[in-house]
């Protein structure tokens, strides 16, 4: 190894470096070597290096003076045209085209999920995912136990057996090999779904998105694309299997990555529209997306009581999606109290819509974001401006989560003068067993608070 002169402007080797030690390693300047082992090997003679050498520094020279000719960034704007590409005309078509129903016919034949009874959500996104295979015939899908096994909750039950392993197939268990094969993928002209098991294991590859495939748009003005579409099994309140690798509830991570989009589902019918619309994000714009998907939900079925069914429902035609951005609104006509939530949040914050109603309130507004990067700041302050009190339900830990956004975009929206409170997991780590309910939000805590508001 040779290194010469120092790392940066600013290193002066001089001051630390004796200077035969400094001669020394010019004289083994590769580029020297390099010239002397083709005049040895008659590559070239002297003057033929010298014109070759000349000439590489004179393109070199032309190139800085075209590039200095270039217009320069004026704006802001100018600065982040690259970063987030999004025509969201183009994007609601291709969300919503559904030009392959001989193929899911030939896949599905007389059982078409639509056709079918209401179902919940890991049932619904492993259908979605179908569907999507069948869309877009350069989709992989790709992760740890996600082909014959079918992945640990069978989210991905099925698809190895109707595309076969050249199209979803196992990975080693390493994060930085699944986010480093999706960012090849992208580039080969592929639309890589790749899975990350766990919200916790995310973090071990975490700058494969950050500093990689999420900048690539944005230093290179657009001329190089990766799109992704990131699925993410994740958030608390996962019975029996439990701890902080695989109760994981911080995903600041994801929200701070610029160009980002982050959804979050928390029913089954929102799954899969908005993974339409997510890999029509990749299509059309070549964005990168995570899906992070409620572990807790996805066997969930019942809301009220057990076996209501209410928290299943129909899979929507493949014509139907969920623009990006667009909330989920539950009784729109209420006034007196908005309750605020996403994910595992939803079912506990219309639980408790639904007992202070039963206790003499007035129906109780819930908006379920479903959309955490970028958020929908005017559909929050559209909401919040028709009501009285904002309740903001937040899995996610008191520092840096989802429920920091949403106040400043109420303030910033000119209603801090409203009472506003915050139901949100504790800044810390995932207990086992019972003790992970001490730092989650529960239905007493968002009950509790919802009352406690309405006195103010």
């Amino acid at each position: 190894t040779t290194r010469l002169m120092g790392h940066a402007g600013t290193d002066f080797e001089i001051e630390y470096r004796p200077l035969n030690e400094i001669g020394a390693a010019e004289a083994l300047d590769p580029l020297l070597r390099s010239a002397q082992w083709a005049l040895a090997s008659g590559i070239h003679t002297p003057d033929s290096l010298l014109d070759l050498y000349e000439s590489i520094r004179q393109r070199c020279f032309e190139a800085a003076d075209r590039a200095d000719q270039t217009p320069k960034l004026t704006s802001l704007s100018d600065v982040v045209a690259p970063l987030a590409p999004f025509t969201p005309d183009a994007v609601a078509a291709e969300a919503r085209r559904d030009d392959y129903s001989a193929a899911r016919e030939q896949l599905w034949g007389q059982g078409l999920p639509e056709t079918q009874a209401p179902r919940h959500l890991a049932v619904q996104i492993n259908q979605a995912l179908h569907d999507l295979m069948l869309k877009y015939p350069q989709a992989l899908i790709f992760g740890e136990d996600v082909a014959q096994k079918g992945g640990v909750y069978t989210v991905t039950k099925g698809l190895h057996k109707a595309f076969r392993g050249h199209r979803i197939f196992n990975t080693l268990l390493d994060e930085t090999t699944i986010l480093g094969l999706a960012q090849g993928y992208a580039n080969m002209g592929f639309l890589p779904l790749p899975e990350i098991q766990y919200l916790a294991y995310y973090h071990n590859a975490c700058d494969q998105i950050r500093g990689e495939a999420c900048s690539l748009q944005f230093f290179s003005n657009d001329q190089y694309r990766n799109p992704m579409l990131l699925r993410i099994a994740g958030l608390g309140y996962q019975k029996g299997f439990g701890g902080h690798f695989h109760n994981d509830n911080s995903f600041a991570a994801l929200r701070d990555i610029p160009g980002l989009i982050l959804a979050c589902p928390s029913r089954g019918d929102d799954a899969a529209m908005m993974l339409r619309t997510l890999a029509a994000l990749c299509q059309v714009d070549g964005r990168v997306c995570a899906f992070l998907e409620p572990i807790a939900l996805y066997m969930t079925k019942d809301l009220y009581e057990a076996g209501d069914g209410q928290w299943q429902f129909p899979y929507p035609a493949p014509n139907q999606a969920i623009d990006l951005g667009e909330p989920r609104i539950y009784h729109a006509e209420a006034r007196e109290l908005l309750i605020i939530s996403y994910a595992n949040g939803m079912p506990m914050a219309l639980r408790a819509a639904r007992a202070l109603q039963q206790g003499g309130v007035e129906r109780v507004r819930v908006m379920d974001l479903r959309w955490l990067l970028p958020l929908n700041e005017q559909a929050i302050i559209e909401q919040a401006s028709q009501c009285e009190r904002i309740l903001i339900v937040d899995e996610g830990r008191r520092s840096a989560s989802v429920g920091e956004g949403i106040i400043t975009a109420l303030v910033e929206g000119g209603l801090g003068g409203r009472p506003i409170a915050r139901v949100v997991g504790a800044d810390s780590y995932t207990p086992l067993a019972g003790a992970a309910n001490f730092v989650l939000p529960s239905d007493e805590t968002v009950l509790q608070a919802a009352r406690e508001l309405l006195l103010a």
